[in-house]
């Protein structure tokens, strides 16, 4: 069974994030359990968390299917020392959060090496990041979500997704998010269903699908390969329809959070009917 939604507001408090996504008919949901474009939040509270696990539970939103998303600001990989402490205090913040809303996953951009240190130091960066945080959490898997390559963005590529499991000492806590624009951009086809059937082949031999835990369906502005990361309503980009289909229809993405990060929220309720109606 497919799991489709939207990236939702949480405005007012984690617990109006299950009831936004229940308003525009999703199965599946993605939000911020604190302001993304800020370092410190304070805590949730108990009355936040108990409602926001009511909710859930009353409306039929299982932990499985809500991929959270960590503020933009963390840099697993940052070159600077002290940079990277801060990032990693605030990531494991965000895992902690998780862990108290009763969530399994925190999906999160993996890191930039911001053209100081090279590829390879910087995710080994990211691995020790996600190995600290693991270490001092329970029950939550950090999700690494693939990025379009733009600027020094690391995880563009499949192999760097693998470089970076491969180094977690924990396995069953890691695990990946592709995100369809993020794919295209960073070259991979996902035009015609050859493509798609190439570019996920690939995917599971360089990574393994075991580790996929999650989806972001959004078309792209940009060409493939561009490594420009603006996203675009279905089918109205360079991706077109083809691959949503493709994962519509596709077993192996069933029971995953397939969420929606297109720019109008308006018409969320739309692309959720027309991502069912291709299943």
């Amino acid at each position: 069974m497919k799991y489709f939604g939207a990236h939702v507001s949480a405005s007012g408090g984690v617990e109006n994030a299950p009831l936004n996504a229940q308003a525009i008919g999703a199965k599946a949901f993605a939000l911020f359990t604190k302001n993304q474009r800020q370092w410190v939040a304070a805590p949730l509270t108990a009355q936040s968390i108990d409602a926001f696990k009511a909710n859930c539970a009353r409306l039929g939103f299982a932990p499985n299917h809500i991929l959270p998303h960590d503020s933009y600001l963390i840099n697993l990989g940052h070159p600077d020392d002290e940079a990277i402490e801060k990032s990693r205090a605030a990531f494991l913040d965000e895992m902690q959060r998780c862990e108290v809303l009763g969530l399994d996953r925190l999906n999160f951009h993996p890191g930039s090496h911001l053209r100081e240190i090279s590829e390879e130091a910087c995710m080994q960066r990211i691995a020790e990041s996600i190995n600290r945080t693991l270490d001092k959490t329970h029950g939550v898997t950090a999700v690494i979500e693939n990025t379009a390559g733009q600027g020094s963005n690391l995880g563009y590529r499949f192999e760097q997704l693998a470089y970076i499991i491969d180094r977690v000492e924990d396995k069953s806590r890691v695990g990946i998010c592709i995100d369809t624009c993020h794919a295209g951009a960073a070259g991979y086809e996902l035009t015609t269903v050859e493509g798609c059937e190439q570019t996920f082949a690939e995917l599971d031999r360089i990574v393994g699908l075991k580790y996929l835990r999650g989806m972001h369906l959004n078309d792209m502005t940009k060409p493939t390969g561009s490594h420009i990361d603006r996203h675009t309503p279905l089918g109205e980009g360079y991706l077109g329809l083809t691959v949503f289909q493709y994962i519509a229809r596709d077993p192996r993405f069933d029971d995953l959070p397939l969420v929606l990060e297109t720019p109008d929220e308006s018409r969320w309720p739309d692309e959720i009917r027309l991502l069912y109606s291709f299943t």
